[in-house]
């Protein structure tokens, strides 16, 4: 199986993490908002981690692999990374969306349904993920995208439980929210496809993409998990969850690279 395709169907398995976390919706009990702080720290720093150990350091070597000096290679990771968290600034200042926990945001949406809002922001969310696996499948180095697409999938299960608490609360269905948790995420293959497609045809963006989709995930924390935490005081609970989330794809990452 050639890189593009490794790349698409590990970040759609990546991306079906989201169905598998949400499953609980369907049973009658449901965590705690306390709990999801928890769980939403852990896919933070799950994020984290998986943007340095697993995009900014390979893609810094891949750099330099290709001939850029030390002093070059970081001044490419500088640029793409803030190219990254730009690209998502701008869609997330372009298309009205809703967070889980903050609220709505973008421009004024009455005419949307909150569902669609929702969707929005998961997909803004999503991409990117699945543009980091795609990008490390298509860089070749399988160990480290294996660890990198595990690490995005695992993040990705809390994210599919609060999505899917958060329209239980909007009066949906179980059925319907588990089924509309499932479908955000396969967003993230097309993400896969788009960046191992790049990087197989053009090796020398390698780093530029990796950069980018660290810069991307970069922003996804700071701007939705992180408040999301503080939005309802979870505390130092949250931050035990970045610290775990961090520390496992850690060791994801150098375990299996």
């Amino acid at each position: 199986m050639d890189t593009i395709m490794l790349g698409f169907w590990a970040s759609l398995l990546a991306g079906l993490g989201t169905g598998v976390g949400a499953l609980p919706v369907l049973l009658p009990y449901q965590p705690s908002e306390r709990t999801q702080g928890i769980l939403l720290g852990l896919g933070g720093g799950i994020m984290l981690a998986a943007s340095s150990f697993s995009l900014i350091v390979p893609g810094t070597e891949a750099a330099i692999e290709l001939g850029a000096s030390p002093a070059g290679a970081a001044g490419i990771m500088l640029v793409g990374v803030l190219l990254g968290g730009g690209f998502l600034w701008l869609a997330h200042n372009t298309f009205p969306h809703e967070h889980i926990f903050k609220g709505q945001e973008g421009p004024v949406a009455q005419n949307f349904k909150r569902i669609w809002l929702f969707v929005i922001a998961i997909t803004l969310h999503n991409f990117p993920e699945g543009l980091a696996v795609g990008v490390g499948f298509g860089g070749g180095d399988q160990a480290s995208a294996i660890a990198l697409a595990l690490g995005i999938g695992l993040q990705n299960m809390p994210e599919g439980l609060v999505v899917a608490i958060a329209l239980r609360e909007l009066k949906y269905s179980a059925r319907y929210a588990f089924g509309v948790a499932t479908l955000t995420g396969l967003v993230e293959p097309v993400g896969g496809l788009v960046g191992a497609s790049i990087v197989s045809v053009a090796q020398p963006v390698l780093p530029w993409a990796m950069a980018f989709a660290a810069g991307a995930m970069l922003f996804v924390i700071v701007d939705d998990i992180i408040p999301d935490i503080d939005q309802k005081s979870f505390g130092q609970r949250g931050t035990l969850g970045v610290m775990v989330g961090f520390v496992v794809m850690m060791f994801l990452d150098i375990a299996l690279g």
